[in-house]
């Protein structure tokens, strides 16, 4: 693995923290990755939860945190490379990646869809881009777009396998069908797609690995692979440094591997989360009364839901382990301690 480049920024290590939503992956963590050399990523998933005016006015109260959380960032690490994870499938995704690149973001990285606008939305600034992708078919279909529409390719692309954590990019049987060795075989023609386009723009676009990726034998199989650098967020939820309450960390060290499940968003789509009160009363079926619409996702029917994931998540980031939503990646219960982010990042490229 060498160094990824971003502008005029270079790591210290091929690593890229992984945006995770609803407050777990805010200033403090993503700073404190950036000052150790990596890339550190603030999710701007329900960023301005804490807000007092945030149930009348979420989309203020987000816009006002992305641009603090920034500040909270580069106060830790004020050279380093940090950026934002804005999901395509938020309702204010287009004003989230301006207000991104408006707070000075290094990178953006947009994935929960195809982020086709954006390019577009962040022209004329010197902040990059990376879609995440979870197959040859969809990083061939978002590098063609971009090529024919834009006239550029991505500075950088994000693959997330089937161990991820959060909403996953696949359907629940592609999730099954895949094993280790197909999914290896996948990740392969991505980095050969990738490298066309590149050849094509006369630059190197790096390739970086996530879902699943927890310990130093997990980055050197990437490795192995042809990635230029790994992302990794289920193994900085338990640092002193992630910005989740110390409850929801404590879940994680707790959790056995089989309470580790795939569940079904209220939109429709699969994640992988820890099982609780909360989740057992959703997968029996049960309705979950819900707070007013925080108008977070653009395909969701408040009325038809059967709960709201921004209220399970603020609950989790919260402390309110048996009442919240607790996204994870599969490997989440390996972990069995608070680590500091730099022994985390030590320990990954030992």
């Amino acid at each position: 693995m060498k160094n990824l480049k971003i502008g005029e920024k270079l790591t210290r290590v091929p690593l890229i923290q992984g945006g995770m939503g609803v407050g777990v992956s805010l200033g403090r963590l993503a700073g404190s990755v950036a000052r150790e050399g990596g890339i550190g990523i603030i999710s701007t998933a329900q960023i301005g939860y804490r807000d007092p005016d945030f149930d009348r006015n979420p989309e203020e109260a987000n816009l006002r945190a992305i641009e603090s959380e920034m500040k909270k960032a580069r106060a830790i690490s004020p050279n380093g490379i940090i950026g934002y994870n804005v999901m395509t499938a938020l309702k204010e995704h287009a004003a989230h990646i301006k207000a991104a690149v408006k707070a000075g973001a290094d990178i953006v990285i947009s994935g929960a869809g195809l982020p086709t606008e954006l390019p577009a939305l962040t022209a004329g600034s010197a902040t990059k881009i990376a879609p995440i992708v979870s197959t040859d078919k969809s990083a061939n279909v978002i590098l063609k777009y971009w090529d024919r529409k834009y006239k550029r390719t991505a500075d950088l692309v994000v693959i997330e396998g089937p161990e991820a954590g959060g909403h996953l990019g696949f359907k629940k049987e592609e999730l099954s069908a895949y094993t280790k060795e197909s999914y290896d075989e996948e990740i392969r023609k991505i980095i050969a797609t990738v490298k066309k386009y590149g050849e094509k723009y006369g630059m190197d676009i790096p390739v970086v690995v996530a879902g699943g990726i927890y310990d130093s034998s997990d980055v050197k199989h990437v490795m192995g692979l042809g990635a230029d650098g790994v992302q990794v967020a289920t193994r900085f939820v338990t640092t002193e440094e992630c910005d989740a309450d110390i409850r929801y960390k404590q879940a994680y060290i707790d959790a056995s591997k089989e309470d580790i499940r795939i569940v079904k968003s209220p939109v429709g789509m699969p994640g992988r989360a820890i099982m609780n009160t909360f989740m057992e009363h959703v997968m029996g079926g049960e309705k979950i009364p819900h707070s007013p619409c925080h108008r977070c996702l653009t395909k969701c029917s408040p009325a038809d839901i059967p709960y709201c994931i921004t209220d399970g998540l603020i609950d989790a980031v919260k402390g309110n382990v048996e009442k919240g939503l607790l996204f994870c990646g599969a490997k989440a219960w390996k972990a069995d301690r608070i680590e500091k982010v730099s022994d985390v990042i030590q320990a990954l490229f030992a």
